[in-house]
């Protein structure tokens, strides 16, 4: 079943770089930081709908590799990608970006692996698809692209042509 077509998804990546402009006009004092793998395909769309909007010096942008500070690296085998932050974030708001939340395990294990670059003054939440009554901890986005209200039996698949050939967002059994 599809949750999200390829024909929805640029007006939701679009909306949510508004509502980040919104929030933080200018992304003053604000940085862009997409959790690697799959999280970067979405904040990479989500920088160049901002750049349509601001200068491209305003839009302070990169990726961060949480593999070393999940809670689950020693159930299965994760392969490392790379950190790309070539800013300071001290005392920045972080707009971190990520394409699924779920349990909030992702997002502890981002919080985590920041503290090493810094100690931001705000961290903001930016996903494409929340699944609201699964989550295991405390943590809520800011801003999302769509929401998942029931407990179903299927696995949310984000879709990106790079990596898939098609954007979109799907439900799998599982």
């Amino acid at each position: 079943m599809t949750l999200i077509s390829e024909q929805q998804l640029p007006s939701i990546v679009k909306r949510l770089a508004h509502q980040i402009l919104e929030t933080y006009p200018g992304l003053t004092n604000a940085v862009i930081v997409g959790l690697q793998p799959r999280g970067v395909y979405l904040s990479d769309r989500i920088v160049a709908a901002l750049h349509q909007e601001l200068p491209a010096d305003q839009v302070v942008y990169g990726k961060l590799d949480i593999t070393f500070y999940r809670d689950d690296v020693r159930r299965e085998l994760h392969l490392a990608t790379q950190t790309d932050l070539p800013f300071s974030i001290e005392g920045k708001t972080v707009i971190l970006i990520d394409d699924v939340l779920f349990t909030g395990r992702t997002i502890r294990a981002a919080l985590d692996a920041l503290l090493a670059f810094g100690r931001p003054s705000k961290v903001a939440l930016c996903v494409l698809v929340d699944r609201k009554p699964s989550r295991e901890l405390p943590i809520q986005p800011d801003f999302s692209g769509k929401e998942m209200d029931t407990l179903t039996p299927h696995k949310v698949k984000v879709r990106w042509k790079e990596n898939d050939g098609v954007d979109d967002v799907i439900l799998l059994e599982e």
